[in-house]
Formats: C-alpha cells, structure tokens, sequence
C-alpha cells in the first residue's frame, strides 16, 4: 500500500467529479469533519451511553463528548506522525502533498466511528444479536443466507456506521453523507464480512466491517486505494493503515476518561484513580504539584491530561517506527500493544480494574439488563409489523418507523435491516419512552 492512494479525496456517491488528487483537495478532509458534526446522527450520540448508562444529574460521557475528545487525540497522532515523516524527508509534501492532511482525516473518522452503536452501549449491540440467538427472531433463519444470518446475530456497531455512512436512505438523496474514500476506510476497523469476523488470530477479523447489504461499496473503496486483498470468501482485506491511528485515539480515551467518571461516580476512589495514572504521566515533579492542589476532580484533570498525552507520543512513534510493516499489512496488533514498559503495564492494570470495578459495577449491569429488555421488546414489536403488516395493530406500527427506514425491497433481510436502521439509531431515553408507550407501561399525551 501506498500514501498517494490511501489518501484519497474522491467522495462516495461523487465519483464522477473526482479528477484525482489535487491540492486544493487538502480541505476536503475537513469538510467530511463538518459534514460529520452537522449531521443528525453524531447530534444523537449526545443521548447514547458511552459506559455508564443514564448517568442523571451526574455528567459523565456520552458517545458524543467521548467522539469530539477521540477527534481531538487522533488529530494529535496523525499531526505528529506527519511531522515525523517530514523531518526524515524534507520532500514528502512535493511527492505526497495530501499526507498533511492525515490529522484531518483521522479526526474525521474518529467522529464517525461510534455512530453506528445502538443505545445502551455495548449491551444494545448484544441485544440486538440476543433477538436473533435467543427470542423471537429465531424464525428468520430460514428466510435469509448464511452471511446475512451472521450479520444479525452478531450485530456489530462497526458496520452499522459504514451502512449510516454510504446507504442511500428514502428521501435523503444519493451518495449517503458523500465522505471521502479515505475517512471512510479509515473507519474500517475490521475490514472483512461477518462471516469471517471472530477470528481473534489477526487484528482485522476480530470482528467485522461491514454488512452483507455493504460488501459490494467496501470492496469499491478497498479497490480504489489497493488495500491488500486477504480472500474472497467470505470477503476480507488487510486494515487501511490510519485504522491504527483511530483505533489507538479510542483506546486511549476510553482507558483513562472511564476512570475519571467512575472517579466522580464515586466507583473509584481518588487513590485508586492515582496510583493508576500516576505512572503514565511520566513527570517526576508531578506529585509535587498535585500536593499544592485540594481538589481531587482538578488533580484527576490534571493526570489525565498527561496520561494522554504521554499515550499519544507513545502511539504515534510505534506507528512512526513500524509505518513499513503497517503498510505492507504484516503489523498485527494494536499500537497500545506495543508502546514501551513501564507503560503496557501499566494500560493492562487499568483494563484489568476497569472490567473488574467499572464495567461490572451493579448500577450499570442493572441498566443494561433493563437495556435488553428495552431494544428485545421493540424488536419483537417492530420486525414482526413490517415483515407481515397483516393486521390493523401492524399497520398502526409500521407507521411509527420514519418513512426514510423503509424500504421497496421485499425480502425478508433488506426489511429487518430497515427495522434495526430504526432501533439501533434511537437515543437511550427515546428508546425508552417508545418501549413504555407501545408495551402501554405509559400512555402518550397529545402534546
């Protein structure tokens, strides 16, 4: 693989006004950053939950603040990375002028990466699969292929957000959000079919990119920026390198925000959160000024702030050092995998507490439990409506699903992508009051 074409500026849904990769074409990449901000979608992750789920009065991260800081540290990377690469060659702008670009384009995809995630979080991805495993929805088997079985009983918010990226939805024009080839491969964090998804040996098929309804669009982008071609069935290709660069932003972001919330949900204690960040700030003269400090929440700030940025140097030099295997499709874990000791241990203690203490606290598995019941139960309402829309109660249903989810296709599989299209983009607290109002737990006013 090579940068002049991993950098490509043409957009989806344009191609025909792509007149190769030009200079002017520098701004492109922000303004997918724009198109991305200003869209319905990324407006709605300001409700959905990042790890704790309804929080209340207590304001931790949402999907939405979680994406606009995952941005802002995957700028940093790929600035810097840049920054490295013209230090070695003075020329690089002359023989690759869009590689300056890179930081725009990982922030851009690092916006759109959670867009696909359902509510509740994790738990709605598994609930989604769990209507399909275990309820209702095992009755669909029959009625569509193999590949598209996998992809409704694995649901993957990965290749939820290529689908909200590239599908032409009713109504809404052609061309989806008309994104660059880049950012949009950039996102691909998993580039294979979910056939081929689950495979924890390499770090592209751990899960999978892309729906069976998007096979045919990846493969056109993958084409247009020779990304390495590891099969054809099930379909799967090497990462686009930036994918690095994104994943490492999330990872360090949710890593050490995720204590800093549980910190002010009081999960973790001030010590606790301490002895785990004070390692990674890397700045002997830290405990000092921490000892002029009162406020614990000013303290944390603070140690997050150089936890991150330690994080980021650190990231930004392996995929710096390791650019020709990156490149080549032989670099096969993640780049906070391989940063320097003390560090990697250090990252391993903190996922090791967040599992144990965070990820498992009571009030949150308890909300995600009340989340399966919440997306099975309009599942089994709404997929069953727009499949059948038999009886008076169907029809009074399917006219609740917004006309841009439905679909003129008639088989069983384009219908229940159109229903999950629907469900998966609620916001926590919309898919709440919906549930409450059609299960007739609440009654709707007419105001």
């Amino acid at each position: 693989m090579n940068w002049e074409k991993l950098l490509s500026a043409k957009r989806w849904g344009n191609e025909d006004r792509f007149a190769g990769n030009q200079k002017e074409a520098r701004s492109e990449f922000q303004r997918d950053y724009d198109r991305i901000i200003f869209s319905s979608p990324f407006r709605r992750l300001q409700n959905k939950t990042q790890v704790f789920p309804l929080p209340g009065s207590v304001f931790v991260h949402n999907r939405l603040t979680h994406s606009l800081e995952v941005a802002s540290v995957g700028r940093s990377l790929g600035t810097i990375f840049y920054n490295k690469v013209k230090e070695n060659d003075s020329n690089i702008d002359e023989s690759c002028p869009l590689l300056c670009e890179i930081g725009n384009i990982i922030a851009s995809a690092c916006l759109a990466h959670d867009l696909g995630n359902p509510a509740f979080g994790h738990s709605g991805e598994s609930a989604i699969s769990h209507y399909f495993t275990d309820g209702d929805g095992k009755q669909y088997e029959s009625q569509v292929t193999p590949g598209q079985w996998e992809d409704l009983i694995h649901f993957e918010g990965n290749a939820n957000a290529l689908r909200i990226l590239t599908h032409q939805f009713a109504g809404k024009g052609t061309g989806g959000f008309a994104l660059t080839y880049a950012t949009l491969a950039s996102i691909a964090k998993y580039p294979c079919a979910s056939l081929a998804g689950h495979n924890k040996k390499n770090i592209y098929t751990k899960k999978y990119g892309f729906f069976q309804s998007e096979e045919s669009g990846f493969e056109k982008i993958a084409i247009e920026m020779d990304l390495i071609k590891v099969q054809d069935e099930p379909l799967v290709y090497k990462r686009h390198p930036l994918v690095y660069l994104v994943e490492a932003a999330d990872d360090i972001c949710y890593n050490i925000i995720d204590l800093e919330d549980a910190h002010r949900l009081k999960i973790l204690s001030y010590e606790e959160v301490q002895t785990l960040l004070l390692p990674l700030c890397n700045d002997p003269k830290l405990p000092a000024r921490l000892a002029e400090m009162e406020d614990d929440d000013a303290k944390i700030t603070l140690m997050r702030a150089k936890s991150i940025s330690t994080l980021i140097w650190q990231c930004s030099t392996v995929f710096f050092k390791e650019q020709e295997a990156i490149l080549n499709g032989d670099f096969n874990i993640s780049l906070m995998d391989a940063i320097d000791e003390p560090f990697l241990s250090v990252m391993k203690e903190i996922e090791r507490i967040s599992y144990k203490k965070i990820y498992n606290y009571s009030s949150v598995v308890q909300i995600e439990v009340a989340g399966y019941q919440v997306m099975g139960g309009l599942l089994e309402e709404f997929i069953p409506a727009y499949l059948l829309n038999e009886s008076k109660y169907h029809k009074k249903l399917v006219e609740l699903i917004p006309k841009q989810f439905l679909t003129k296709e008639t088989d069983a599989y384009s219908k229940i992508q159109s229903v999950l299209d629907f469900i998966s983009g609620m916001t926590d607290i919309y898919a709440v009051e919906l549930f409450r109002k059609i299960k007739g737990i609440s009654f709707p006013s007419m105001s």
